[in-house]
């Protein structure tokens, strides 16, 4: 029998229905399956942050297709809502009169129809059922909600953003690697140097305005040189973000904070884990991008061009973001020049969160997170429109307003993976506190255990109920550098020397919800 003028499975030759379960079943588990071996290798090769980041992809995927077999099985339901006729005519993304033009008709339904044309009837079922459901609004005199036509195309079009904000990922770590990968040269040269961190305190004096890193940040004091700051950073970050002057001196900063008696720390080994951590945190879909999302959708409006405005949003997000992290290496320059003319030993840069907006560099990542998800979004529309119903579809928009579009998100993407989130990687590190990733994966899962033991403690769990709070304990994912000591596993070659670590391991606050667990 038929449902709206399409075959049921009754009347479907039972090879056709093996045949398409057999394909679509194999490409899901190819899928799966690189995947799971990417886990492994990257399990394999001690890459745990990254592996985290797949697990967050394989979440957001999982999130998508949930989200597209949501829509599928309500579809029904949905074509039967009916709205009155006034309100289908306003917010339109076309002019009604442009609606049926033919060359809007999505030419990806020829892949999609290769499968209807094995089932009898299968290519008339989308059309069939829309007759059916605007008949049955009609009789009331009202329209459908949304046609299964558009939910088809709304199903395309989550598929497409869950693509391009995977690919967009991979392309992230992919140029921020790249960058972050340049500086090990100069690590590599710090480390082959025979270094003496007493004796070069004792006999080298340095004239401060001098130095390559003062001469290269420190542009003088007063309102108009404290200007002409703000403007070297917006600059600086499309041209050497990070010379290596600024990487001796922000590397010796962090040490002599954070790890003093270790001057042979490896600094850019610290960096490229905080790195990847950083992007396990970026790859992931937050609620608060979903409201991005429909929002976007809505205001895609014929005759407003909200997505030729809206790819601005990313663009000036990624210049300010780029500019106040320039300026947080000039702060530290403009500290050290004004206070001193000459230092005797090496000149040492401060660390401290009061040079990020609000005190909290974190929100710096917050804010590369929405940049990255909104230029994956931009791209995607297009892709999807152009694929979906042509490039001179009326839903694509002017030619004047969808280059620009492109070009800017090929900008920003570029931009902000291969130069933004590197700065972001190491500037970051001049705040207060030293990062968890800081230390050997054992060394972590020690702290870990004694973070949560120690809480138990804390809450009453344990039994005890006189112990007070460590300080700097359960609300900060960070090492403190002002905190009290206590035991820790010894370390392996490479971080932070065992005197040093047994100093601060006490220091390890995990970040925990009001529940009290550790976010992860």
């Amino acid at each position: 029998m038929a449902e709206g003028g399409g075959v049921t499975l009754e009347y479907t030759p039972t090879w056709v229905v093996a045949l398409v379960c057999t394909v679509i079943v194999a490409l899901s588990l190819l899928v799966e399956r690189i995947l799971h071996y990417a886990g492994k290798y990257l399990m394999k090769k001690d890459q745990k942050p990254l592996y985290q980041a797949l697990l967050k992809i394989k979440e957001e995927l999982m999130l998508l297709g949930f989200i597209s077999l949501l829509l599928t099985v309500s579809q029904d339901k949905i074509n039967k809502i009916c709205i009155p006729k006034h309100l289908s005519n306003h917010w339109l993304p076309c002019k009604k009169d442009q609606t049926n033009d033919p060359k809007s008709n999505s030419h990806l339904q020829l892949l999609f129809s290769s499968f209807n044309h094995l089932i009898p009837g299968g290519g008339r079922r989308l059309l069939a059922a829309d007759a059916s459901a605007q008949g049955y609004c009609e009789n009331k005199g009202k329209v459908p909600l949304l046609s299964l036509t558009a939910l088809h195309h709304l199903h395309i079009f989550i598929f497409v953003l869950a693509v391009s904000h995977v690919i967009f990922c991979a392309f992230t770590i992919l140029f921020g690697g790249l960058k972050i990968r340049q500086w090990k040269r100069w690590e590599d040269a710090i480390q082959n140097e025979e270094y003496d961190l007493e004796q070069a305190v004792r006999n080298r004096v340095i004239n401060v305005k001098d130095h390559a890193f003062i001469k290269g940040r420190f542009r003088g004091i007063g309102k108009n040189l404290s200007l002409l700051g703000w403007f070297h950073s917006f600059f600086k970050q499309f041209y050497g973000s990070v010379s290596e002057s600024d990487y001796t001196t922000l590397r010796l900063g962090f040490i002599k904070t954070h790890c003093p008696g270790n001057p042979k720390y490896n600094f850019h080994k610290y960096l490229t884990r905080a790195f990847e951590a950083d992007f396990k945190k970026v790859v992931g879909i937050s609620w608060y991008l979903w409201i991005f999302v429909v929002l976007f959708l809505l205001l895609n409006v014929y005759g407003w061009h909200a997505y030729f405005w809206i790819s601005f949003v990313p663009f000036g997000l990624l210049l300010i973001v780029g500019t106040k992290l320039e300026h947080v290496i000039t702060q530290l320059a403009t500290e050290v020049g004004q206070k001193h003319i000459a230092v005797q030993g090496d000149l040492v840069v401060t660390p401290s969160d009061e040079h990020f907006w609000f005190g909290r560099p974190k929100l710096v990542l917050l804010l590369i997170h929405i940049i990255l998800f909104q230029n994956a979004f931009e791209i995607a529309v297009f892709f999807w429109t152009w694929v979906q119903y042509k490039f001179d579809s009326c839903i694509m928009g002017e030619i004047g307003y969808v280059i620009p579009r492109l070009v800017i998100g090929v900008i920003v993407q570029f931009i902000c993976s291969y130069s933004t989130l590197p700065l972001y990687a190491i500037v970051t590190q001049m705040g207060s506190s030293i990062k968890i990733v800081a230390f050997d994966q054992p060394i972590q899962d020690g702290l870990v255990g004694w973070a949560q033991k120690a809480r138990k403690k804390n809450t009453g769990g344990g039994g005890s109920t006189g112990h007070k709070k460590p300080t700097g304990g359960a609300s900060s994912s960070q090492v403190g550098p002002k905190e009290s000591p206590s035991p820790s596993p010894s370390p392996s070659p490479g971080f932070p020397a065992a005197s040093e670590e047994e100093g601060k391991a006490g220091e390890i606050g995990l970040t925990t919800t009001t529940s009290g667990t550790p976010n992860k």
